[in-house]
């Protein structure tokens, strides 16, 4: 859930490097920063602030060194304080680590160290690793080898970067958190996630799980953290631009990335006919089939659990990531998990496909980033397109992972054409909507509603999930009380919430329920509740009516769209930054 980046190579200026580099990477942890830098008389300069790293200038950072890592945090262990920020030393400083993950068995390393002799500055995990290095270091007089040795004492899933002032080296271990190595002209760089790169170059070179990477910055060695058996690794170009991860002409990436599921939906849609519907006969033949995710991309699972029903007339189950384990008695090798994930590096999407696998069921992933831990670890895998998500509140993922879905549901009751007909149809109908009087329309909305307090959503069907998701996004970004509810479920109890001039959303489409949730708005209006209708026909019960297309089955991709932007709009008129919410970070790598 934080960012980490190092860099050694022939170049002089790592510091201004990795600083660049952490202001991409701010998206996964924004509450703190700092830089270690190997300065030409082998001195570790270290510099760590609280705030935010992108109002840093990487000109600070002068001219003086070829090998640094850099950090930005997201707080698990400790407060947000400049003792508790990245990087973390040893006594003596002359050793510097960066770490993303949680050390589960900290406490008791901890407790060793202390007993004998050990002083620490903060309340952090971390803080152990390069203690234990040093520990090591003085057994072996081999800086990578202290760096196997100590990734076989720590539990939990890890990444960690390390440099020491007597070596040229930059080592790196991986155990359930990614890292990427960028392969430069003029030398290497580690990170947890590629734009921290990609001005530098884009070919690359993935870690695994229980590998580790050694570089002096002109040659690289991959390894088994346990055996040391060297791990040869091929390398991959990256397809998409710098261009594709910045904000352009927008204010934020939000925005920015709600205005791109014009695109996004279409390309989403553009899988290769024969392997989507092999994957359909897998799902078809399968003896249970389980869709799971975590957050957003779970509620693209529930989503989903009706496409299959209502479209192709084939249960699946749906569970949360981070409850799957209670499902592991029902998974036998004819099972499928089909898992979802916008950064492919979800802790709890890998946890349940350890378990699926230690059954020997197949695993299908549905992801954004190709070369993930889930695509490379799924037995099948399909890409949503999607391009990159800056934003930590996920938009263009979530219709992206559903249109695919849908995709799916229709090639498994043999109507693949149809599927893509109406989907594309939905893309363009999405390209109508999101015009400048539409997006004005949803910011007066948000002006006229950004200080209440609480705020619900309700939906039936498909759009129950989405009614789930629209409470999300508005708590995420704009920290007002949201709750999502099933529309029939608000007389057994939600009702009580309803006072005069609650805010009240309802998602509605044209099908089989629209009677119903019409008659729960109703119910609600009663009570005093200000109806806001998305909905392709107005209704005399709503008080605001946001007009949405008619997009059948693809009704949920088009509804949760204007709750999107209205979320946008009442997080910027409340002060809030829609991009980097509190507490909250892009790619959760820790259970």
């Amino acid at each position: 859930m934080c960012g980490i980046f190092g860099y050694v190579g022939e170049r002089k200026d790592a510091g201004r490097l990795v600083v660049d580099g952490l202001k991409c990477l701010e998206y996964r942890g924004y509450d703190s920063w700092g830089v270690a830098c190997k300065e030409e008389d082998d001195h570790l300069v270290i510099e760590k602030k609280i705030g935010k790293i992108s109002d840093v200038k990487s000109s600070a950072f002068l001219e003086k060194c070829s090998i640094a890592v850099g950090h930005t945090r997201w707080a698990t262990h400790g407060g947000v304080t400049e003792e508790n920020a990245h990087p973390h030393t040893n006594e003596d400083g002359s050793i510097a680590v960066v770490h993303n993950g949680i050390v589960e068995n900290y406490q008791e390393l901890r407790d060793g160290l202390l007993a004998r002799g050990h002083t620490f500055l903060s309340e952090t995990d971390t803080e152990v690793l390069p203690h234990l290095l040093e520990e090591e270091l003085k057994k072996t007089n081999d800086f990578a080898s202290a760096v196997r040795l100590v990734s076989q004492k720590i539990v939990g899933r890890y990444a960690f970067l390390a440099l020491h002032t007597d070596s040229n080296v930059l080592v790196a271990a991986r155990n359930g958190s990614p890292l990427i190595v960028g392969v430069g002209s003029d030398g290497y760089f580690i990170a947890s996630d590629i734009p921290a790169f990609l001005d530098s170059t884009r070919t690359v070179q993935y870690l695994d799980d229980g590998e580790m990477v050694v570089t002096d910055g002109h040659s690289i060695l991959f390894s088994d953290l346990a055996t040391g058996e060297e791990h040869p690794k091929r390398e991959i170009e990256i397809t998409w631009s710098v261009e594709q991860a910045e904000k352009g002409e927008y204010q934020h990436y939000m925005l920015k990335e709600i205005m791109e599921q014009k695109d996004t939906i279409v390309r989403a849609v553009n899988q290769d006919d024969k392997e989507t519907r092999t994957i359909a006969e897998a799902i078809r033949s399968a003896r249970g089939t389980f869709l799971v995710g975590c957050g957003t991309a779970h509620k693209a699972c529930m989503a989903a659990e009706y496409f299959f029903s209502v479209i192709a007339g084939h249960h699946v189950n749906v569970s949360s990531a981070g409850e799957f384990k209670l499902y592991h008695h029902f998974l036998k090798p004819e099972s499928l998990l089909i898992v979802v994930s916008q950064s492919g590096e979800t802790a709890d999407v890998l946890e349940a496909m350890k378990i699926a696998k230690s059954k020997r069921a197949k695993v299908l992933a549905i992801v954004n980033v190709e070369g993930s831990t889930i695509d490379r670890e799924a037995d099948y895998s399909l890409l949503i397109n999607a391009g990159p998500e800056r934003a930590v509140a996920s938009t263009k993922a979530l219709t992206g992972q559903m249109a695919v879905l849908l995709l799916i549901a229709h090639a498994l009751a043999r109507k693949l054409h149809d599927g893509k007909t109406q989907l594309l149809e939905a893309g363009s109908m999405i390209n109508d909507m999101l015009n400048p009087r539409y997006v004005e329309r949803l910011e007066k909305l948000a002006e006229k509603i950004k200080h209440r307090e609480d705020l619900y959503i309700i939906g039936k069907s498909w759009n129950y999930p989405m009614a789930l998701e629209s409470a999300i996004k508005i708590q995420e970004v704009s920290n007002i009380h949201a709750e999502g509810f099933a529309g029939g479920e608000l007389k057994h109890g939600p009702i009580a919430l309803i006072e005069e001039g609650t805010p009240c959303i309802a998602l509605i489409g044209k099908d089989e329920v629209t009677g119903d949730i019409l008659s729960n708005a109703t119910e609600i209006k009663a009570r005093g509740g200000f109806i806001i209708g998305v909905s392709p026909e107005n209704n005399p019960i709503f008080d605001e009516w946001i007009k949405v297309p008619d997009a059948a089955a693809a009704q949920p991709l088009v509804n949760i769209i204007p709750i999107q932007i209205l979320a946008y709009y009442l997080a910027v008129q409340r002060g809030k930054d829609p991009d980097m919410p509190r507490n909250l970070a892009k790619s959760v790598t820790v259970k």
